[in-house]
């Protein structure tokens, strides 16, 4: 599939507020922000979820962008979370593989 949401995201098709960029990989604020900073962080290649990953590489790198992007709007210090819905009962609502950085306040536990 690369008509989802995430996949028109990444050709630039639907606008979004962008972060951070490389040739394969994009971070954009979330529209619908769940902490005072909410950012997805997507591979540009279409993977439907972490259940479909067969390199461990773009799983990895959509980890250090999550990371490289909490540095350069400086929570990093305060703390931030990274989480990776899969499937439905996992809370994946777009079927693109994406990350979710979540910062700015103090992350309960459990999450679910």
């Amino acid at each position: 599939m690369t008509d989802c949401l995430f996949c028109r995201i990444a050709r630039k098709e639907i606008p979004a507020r962008i972060v951070a960029e490389t040739d394969e990989y994009l971070a954009f604020h979330d529209v619908s922000p769940q902490a005072p900073t909410h950012v997805l962080v997507i591979p540009k290649a279409h993977v439907a979820s972490l259940d479909g990953v067969t390199d461990p590489l773009v799983a990895g790198r959509v980890a250090l962008l999550a990371a490289e992007v909490a540095r350069s709007l400086g929570v990093a210090a305060s703390g931030y979370r990274v989480v990776m819905n899969t499937g439905a009962d996992g809370g994946q609502s777009v079927p693109h593989l994406h990350a979710h950085l979540l910062a700015g306040r103090a992350m309960q536990w459990p999450p679910g």
